[in-house]
């Protein structure tokens, strides 16, 4: 895990509204060299997804490259994550695809592209106006047990997805089940010589780093794999390569299409939307958490926001985060965005002037990369740490796993958060409440359910309520009240506040209301370590009208003590 930091401090007002302004100002001379080999290795990744995922949503493979590009330059200057990879997305591909083709009406590729483009903008209005908006707080419900879930499923769904390329063969299917029975049905048509690559590759991939990382295995992998079928002609044998490169690149232009294709794109645009904010959000979060970094969501949507801004203006189409791909860039290296620079020249590169390049470089070895990579997201130690220590979280984590894996990332991530925020509200609506007693021992106050030999004084129950009071528990409150009056023959009930941090209108009546049955039977409540701006709240309620005033203290041996002397003054 990387422990550097990029310092926060902004020289000026630019600084904050373009990130890589500051990357470049701060960048360190000794980042060069990680970033170059990262960027390499993220180029021969970046070639044949970027094609393959132009084509999935039906447009020519080469904007699948343009689109590459323009997104990687368009993000390292607006995005605040110093890794994050984005490109097109396999499950963008079928968004894109429905949303354009019934729009066309000669189906011809340049119709196509421009469609595509003005998505590419109008994705990018709404995602630079969401940042603008300062909605980046949606990241905050994204808890560190979603975190890791989230990454495990991606994981294992990037490892199913490449299966069937690393055996030699391939699938139509998009869904997680049925690309697991597809992978099973499809082994009789698995080749032997690929699949000897693949392994071979991913071998070199797992074993070379326990033995020194001063070499990227990745690199090495790449080149070796290249070499074997060029020198063994692989590519005979039935081995498939990426092939060569169509050359050119694109020109800026603003996409021609028609006013009333615009509206009828709008719809498709809020879609892709949600499903490149939900995965880039939970991505950038969970990779800088692995790297100590943090990052600001808002800004994150306006970085992606810019990503499919340059994507629409340079004949491509919207662009997501992906998992894998910045996986390969933090496994390669990648200390900040220059990565991703370096990964676009490549590309031009490649499009200008070295069509063949990556030519011979075999698809399995491709796979193997990708499963590698996948393979370091999931964080199998912390899930571990979950089950030891709270059950709850293991059980959140595994939820979000299984959410990601069989119905999809967005649905996942949904899943997963919705039961967090039912989490959160179960806590509270059903907070933990703690009778304390004093040990001696410890000269200090503890729950008598962890210390049974804790002292208490007779008639007297010291109540610990660990949440806000608000309409949703104020019934359960009074319940517990009563419950311990009867259980402990008290007459004085003294509630620790600590951990009360709002008295709601609901909570303050049921105060009252509970004040006036307790004293009908002769039972006093007590206050201790309530806050200020309670103790004001209570005031405005016109609580103290009936609430004694006498009976808040600031501390609980304050309380015991004056009740001992109201005790035997009587």
């Amino acid at each position: 895990m990387s422990t550097e930091r990029v310092p926060r401090k902004s020289s000026g007002r630019l600084e904050n509204w373009v990130p890589g302004i500051r990357m470049i100002r701060l960048y360190q001379s000794a980042w060069a060299r990680s970033d170059l080999v990262a960027g390499i290795v993220l180029a021969a990744i970046l070639v044949p997804q970027g094609m393959a995922y132009a084509e999935l949503a039906g447009l020519p493979a080469v904007n699948g490259l343009y689109t590459t590009m323009a997104c990687l330059v368009g993000y390292a200057l607006f995005g605040p994550s110093r890794i994050l990879v984005l490109g097109p997305d396999s499950s963008l591909g079928p968004l894109i695809l429905l949303a354009i083709l019934p729009l066309a009406i000669t189906h011809d590729p340049t119709e196509l592209v421009a469609l595509a483009g003005m998505l590419a903008l109008l994705v990018a209005a709404i995602e630079i106006g969401l940042g603008l908006g300062k909605l980046g707080f949606v990241a905050d419900l994204l808890s560190k047990e979603v975190q890791v879930g989230y990454m495990i499923g991606l994981g294992i769904t990037i490892i199913v997805g490449q299966l069937p390329k690393l055996f030699g063969f391939s699938t139509d299917a998009d869904k997680f089940l049925d690309e697991v029975r597809a992978f099973f049905d499809g082994l009789d048509g698995r080749n032997g010589y690929t699949l000897a690559v693949g392994l071979a590759s991913l071998a070199l991939l797992l074993i070379l780093p326990r033995f020194t990382r001063r070499i990227p295995a990745v690199l090495i992998t790449v080149i070796l794999s290249t070499l074997a079928v060029s020198l063994l002609n692989l590519k005979d044998k039935g081995v498939t390569t990426v092939g060569s490169l169509p050359q050119g690149l694109p020109r800026p232009q603003f996409p021609d299409v028609a006013a009333s294709d615009v509206g009828a794109l709008l719809a498709a645009a809020i879609g892709i939307t949600l499903v490149s904010l939900a995965d880039t959000i939970a991505t950038s979060t969970s990779f800088a958490a692995r790297r100590g970094d943090e990052v600001d969501a808002s800004q994150e949507m306006i970085g992606i926001g810019a990503a499919n801004a340059f994507a629409g203006l340079f004949q491509g189409f919207p662009v997501s985060t992906s998992g894998s791909r910045t996986a390969v860039a933090e496994q390669g290296g990648a200390k900040s965005q220059v990565t991703g620079l370096v990964g676009a020249g490549l590309v031009a590169i490649m499009l200008l002037f070295l069509p063949d390049v990556l030519a011979n470089l075999p698809n399995s070895a491709l796979a193997a990369i990708v499963i590698a990579a996948a393979l370091s997201l999931m964080d199998i130690a912390a899930v571990a740490k979950f089950r030891r220590v709270r059950v709850s979280a293991f059980a959140l984590a595994m939820t979000t796993t299984l959410g990601v894996v069989l119905f999809g990332v967005l649905e996942g991530i949904l899943i997963a958060v919705g039961l967090s925020i039912l989490g959160f509200f179960k806590r509270n609506w059903w907070p933990t409440g703690q009778v304390l007693g004093r040990v001696a021992s410890l000269d200090a106050w503890r729950t008598i359910e962890a210390y049974p030999d804790a002292a208490q004084t007779p008639g007297v129950v010291v109540f610990r309520w660990e949440a806000p009071l608000f309409f949703a528990n104020a019934s359960v409150f009074r319940q517990e009240i009563h419950q311990l009056v009867n259980r402990f023959d008290a007459h004085w009930v003294v509630v620790q506040c600590e951990a009360i941090t709002d008295i709601d209108v609901t909570a303050a009546d049921m105060l009252e209301r509970l004040d006036r049955e307790l004293n009908q039977h002769g039972v006093h409540l007590v206050f201790v370590e309530l806050r200020n701006r309670l103790y004001e709240l209570l005031t405005r309620y016109g609580l103290l009208e009936t609430l004694d005033q006498r009976h808040f203290y600031d501390s609980l041996d304050e309380a015991l003590t004056s009740i001992d002397t109201m005790a035997q003054s009587r």
